[in-house]
């Protein structure tokens, strides 16, 4: 396939492309810094563009298949974080534009504020205040997502990353804001970025996830 992927330069994007070309797809990484993409293959195209605006999108998403993105945006404290949603609306207009209808993403567990109080103890009181701020406006985003009918996209939601290639080992999906065990309580706190890579791209076979937002962990 031929695919497009926005934050192609972040840890869990270049585990995405550099899977991508081994698979055999054409990949268009659109980054901000072609310098700090260490990939290099003959179906590999690294342009640069600006992610928030569609007008610098467009041209890198004509003739597409799919828009993959991996994009992330730091926490503040003292203000809200808005490069999802802008990001996002910005690449709904240039995939429309483009004539394209299938984006994947990632955000990431407990998007859903209710959804925090099922996380465990020292996660609900230490880490998720400190990114409360990313997680909102991940939510925003896909709230945007599910109000858009013209397009098919799937948001894949991993709870914590860690910087490791990709297992063998089998998923467990959830339509939720997390995956819960037999108890459902959450099932696992971290999964590697590798593994979210594959199933990123274990999607482009499949409709199970289409216009849904899945949690996913390995087992």
């Amino acid at each position: 396939m031929k695919i497009t992927v926005l934050g192609a330069t972040g840890h869990t994007g270049q585990y995405l492309v550099r899977q991508a070309l081994q698979q055999g797809h054409t990949v268009t990484a659109v980054v901000r810094n072609p310098g700090k993409l260490t990939v290099h293959h003959d179906n590999l195209k690294v342009v640069e563009a600006d992610i928030f605006s569609a007008d610098s999108l467009k041209t890198h998403f004509k003739g597409q298949d799919v828009i993959m993105s991996c994009l992330g945006f730091p926490t503040y404290f003292f203000s809200a974080v808005t490069g999802y949603t802008l990001s996002m609306n910005a690449t709904i207009s240039a995939m429309r534009e483009a004539q394209v209808n299938r984006i994947i993403t990632m955000t990431s567990w407990y998007t859903e504020y209710n959804s925090r109080t099922e996380s465990p103890y020292l996660i609900r009181f230490l880490l998720l205040p400190m990114i409360r701020s990313v997680l909102t406006n991940m939510f925003e985003m896909e709230q945007l997502l599910q109000k858009t009918e013209d397009i098919n996209w799937t948001v894949v939601r991993p709870p914590g990353l860690k910087n490791l290639p990709a297992s063998a080992q089998e998923f467990l999906t959830h339509e939720g804001y997390f995956v819960p065990d037999s108890n459902g309580y959450p099932a696992g706190s971290a999964v590697a970025r590798g593994d979210v890579a594959r199933f990123m791209l274990s999607l482009l076979n499949s409709n199970a996830w289409v216009k849904k937002g899945v949690a996913i962990v390995t087992k």
